[in-house]
C-alpha cells in the first residue's frame, strides 16, 4: 500500500514542498541523483565509464507547463551532448528524454512542440556520435510518445523506445517495435496506473515482462533490459544464450546508485551494463518514484522527518 501512496504523493504540491525543503532528503537524493549541474553529470559519467559501465543521462524534469521551460531543457541537453563529445565520453554515454519535459502536455500543439525539441536534441546527439532514448511516462502519454518516436526514427533510426510491462497494451507494442536494429528498453513501470489499463499484481507484471523479453530477443531487436530483479537478469542472459546473442547484442540497465556491485559483476562477466544517471535540480518526481520502489529507504526517510 505504501508504494501507491508515494506515487500519489509525487503529484502533490504540499508534499513536494515538505520533501524538497527537508535536509533529510538530501542524503537519499545524493544516492539516486548525480548532482544538479552538467559538470556533476559529466564527472559521474567519467567515473562510471572508468569502471567499464555505459551511461544514459536524464536531465531531470517533467510535466512542463511553460514553453520557455521546455526550451531550457532542450538547450541543457544540447549543451550536455556537446560537453560529452568534447571530453571524449560520447562513445559510452547517451541521453534519455522525457517528452513531458520538452512540452508534450502543453495546450495548443504540445506534441508537435515536444517533437521539434526532441529533433534538435537528436541532431545534437548525432553530431556528438551518440544516441537518444525516449523515456515512457504514464499511460496517458503512450500514444503521443510512440507517434513522436516513429517520426523521429525516419531521420534518426537509432532512437530508443521504452515500454512498460505493467501496461496491458505493451505486449502488442513490443511486437510492433521488435524488429532488427530497433533499440527497446523494457521496464516494469514506476507510475501509478489504474486497473483498467495495467496489471496490478507483481506476478502479473513479472509474467508480462518475461513474455516481452522473449519477443525482443526472438524478433531481432536490440533489447535494453532495465531491471534490478535478479530473476529477470538471469532470464535475459538465458534468452541471449538461446538466440546466440553476444555481449554486444543486448544490454542490461540499472539505476545510478542501486546494486552497484551487481553492475560491476555483470561487466566482469563480459556483459554490457548501462547506468541510468539522472541529474538536475528538479529531482522531486524521480526521487519519490525511487522511494516507492525501495521500502527501506522510505523507513529511513520518515524517521528523519519525524526527528527534525
Amino acid at each position: 500500500m505504501l508504494g501507491p501512496a508515494l506515487l500519489a504523493a509525487s503529484r502533490s504540491p504540499r508534499v513536494r514542498s515538505l520533501v524538497s525543503t527537508s535536509r533529510v532528503s538530501r542524503g537519499l537524493v545524493d544516492r539516486f541523483v548525480a548532482g544538479e549541474s552538467a559538470s556533476d553529470a559529466v564527472a559521474a559519467v567519467r567515473a562510471l565509464t572508468e569502471r567499464g559501465l555505459a551511461v544514459t543521462i536524464d536531465h531531470l524534469g517533467e510535466d512542463t507547463t511553460e514553453r520557455a521551460q521546455a526550451e531550457a531543457t532542450r538547450d541543457a541537453y544540447t549543451a550536455l551532448l556537446g560537453r560529452l563529445s568534447d571530453e571524449g565520453l560520447a562513445g559510452s554515454a547517451e541521453v534519455s528524454l522525457k517528452l513531458s519535459a520538452l512540452g508534450q502536455a502543453l495546450s495548443g500543439g504540445g506534441s508537435s512542440f515536444a517533437l521539434e525539441n526532441a529533433r534538435v536534441i537528436c541532431a545534437a546527439a548525432r553530431d556528438a556520435g551518440t544516441t537518444v532514448t525516449l523515456d515512457m511516462e504514464d499511460h496517458t502519454t503512450v500514444e503521443s510518445t510512440l507517434a513522436i518516436l516513429r517520426t523521429l526514427r525516419a531521420d534518426f533510426p537509432w532512437v530508443g523506445a521504452v515500454v512498460q510491462s505493467c501496461l496491458y497494451r505493451t505486449e502488442a507494442d513490443v511486437r510492433d517495435l521488435a524488429h532488427p536494429g530497433s533499440r527497446v528498453r523494457l521496464v516494469k513501470g514506476a507510475y501509478r496506473e489504474p486497473r483498467t489499463v495495467a496489471h496490478t499484481s507483481k506476478a502479473e507484471v513479472d509474467s508480462a515482462y518475461r513474455r516481452c523479453l522473449a519477443v525482443l530477443f526472438a524478433q531481432g531487436a536490440y533489447p535494453m533490459v532495465a531491471t534490478h530483479d535478479q530473476s529477470m537478469i538471469e532470464a535475459a542472459t538465458r534468452l541471449a544464450a538461446h538466440h546466440g546473442r553476444s555481449g554486444d547484442d543486448y544490454e542490461l540497465q540499472m539505476l545510478y546508485g542501486i546494486r552497484t556491485a551487481e553492475q560491476e559483476r555483470q561487466v566482469g562477466m563480459g556483459r554490457r551494463v548501462r547506468v541510468y544517471l539522472p541529474y538536475g535540480s528538479d529531482w522531486y518526481g524521480y526521487f519519490m518514484r525511487r522511494l516507492a520502489e525501495r521500502p527501506a529507504n522510505v523507513a529511513f526517510f520518515l524517521r528523519g522527518l519525524v526527528s527534525r
